[in-house]
């Protein structure tokens, strides 16, 4: 089951190193392969958004679901397993919006570069003209 956890976790930070690299000063040309290169990975990648998605409902699920352990009659051990899944829960929602909020804000930082170019290109042909 940790599995899953695991992959998001090395997306994230996939996701993190991506919107590093993109927000670097570089030159231009090296700047318009680095989003190009990261606007041909998007697409595939949106899949993160779908698998953040399934797993925070499955979170929910299992919140709604889960037996309390609210009463006298409860262990110290049941109610330290209780505390840990409470703790685990709220770290994995943590996660599965950090992929998503990192994901859009790759996607805008792609989108934005390239309204730059585009007006950059017009402005170039508005002075030659």
């Amino acid at each position: 089951m940790a599995l899953q956890w695991l992959i998001l976790s090395y997306v994230v930070a996939a996701e993190v190193a991506i919107a590093l690299i993109l927000t670097l000063p570089y030159p231009m040309l090296l700047k318009k392969r680095i989003v190009s290169l990261v606007s041909l990975i998007l697409q595939p990648a949106a899949s993160i958004v779908a698998f953040a998605g399934f797993q925070l409902l499955d979170i929910y699920w299992k919140n709604e679901h889960r037996l309390e352990c609210s009463s006298e009659v409860c262990t110290a051990t049941e109610r330290d397993r209780y505390e840990k899944s409470i703790y685990k829960a709220q770290r994995n929602v943590v996660l599965c919006a950090a992929g998503i909020l990192l994901y859009w804000c790759i996607y805008r930082i792609c989108k934005y570069n390239k309204d730059l170019e585009h007006l950059e290109e017009l402005e170039k042909r508005y002075k030659s003209e």
